[in-house]
């Protein structure tokens, strides 16, 4: 097998797999029951968050969030007790889901810290040949794609270390935006999302625009600066 960085003839081949990389976890001397919910593209955010809320909430409603696991790969640290911390992944286009299972837990259990860490990581896709018979070889195409990690503790953490937000730091940014929206007349948030709508141009409106002479049926339309009142 033929590793390569770039693509060549890549008409020829087809994507056979794609293997990530391990990728060591940036926070050291966490215990060893934390756990971990790594964040796949294919995931449901109800299944994933149903589990995750069962680690950290003391009372988690068996009908709020039901059915299995699906779609996600969740590494479990031993004991049944509640846990003190738990860790967000995702991997490129996992990242944004992954933010999101964040902010539905800080909104559901307060008091939470988090740390946030943004790395790389080393993803291979393997491309195989459309005709094995042509010679061509197997390719074998490194990215380097965008990975986080968010750390979210009941306990304190080092408030030194970027990345860091207190508890309650996002839904303050959110009360002042909603406060903005909230202190924005109505016709100026539609002037705003509305904008020029198809058929419009800018400036248009229900305003008076330019004068139409009046003809009669039949009657052809004069040019513009002609007068009729004389005879040549």
């Amino acid at each position: 097998m033929r590793e390569r960085c770039g693509l060549h003839d890549m008409e020829n081949y087809r994507k056979a797999r794609t293997v990530e990389q391990p990728c060591l976890c940036p926070f050291p001397d966490l215990p060893g029951d934390t756990p971990e919910v790594r964040v796949k593209d294919g995931s449901k955010i109800r299944n994933l968050m149903r589990f995750a809320l069962s680690r950290m909430e003391e009372k988690t409603a068996s009908t709020d969030l039901p059915g299995p696991l699906e779609g996600s790969e969740v590494s479990v640290g031993s004991g049944e007790n509640l846990c003190r911390q738990i860790v967000f992944t995702g991997v490129g286009p996992s990242v944004a889901k992954a933010i999101t299972c964040v902010e539905i837990m800080k909104r559901r259990v307060h008091g939470l810290h988090q740390h946030t860490k943004l790395v790389y990581r080393t993803v291979q896709e393997i491309w195989e040949p459309l005709e094995p018979e042509a010679g061509l070889d197997s390719l074998t195409v490194s990215r380097n794609v965008p990975s986080i990690w968010v750390l979210l503790s009941r306990d304190s953490l080092d408030k030194n270390q970027p990345g860091y937000q207190a508890p309650g730091s996002f839904d303050a940014l959110w009360i002042q935006a909603l406060k903005e929206e909230a202190a924005t007349p109505k016709h100026v948030q539609r002037r705003k999302r509305g904008g020029t709508g198809p058929g419009r141009t800018e400036g248009a409106g229900r305003g008076k625009g330019p004068h139409k002479h009046p003809c009669r049926p039949g009657e052809p339309r004069r040019p513009l600066g002609h007068s009729g009142g004389g005879q040549d």
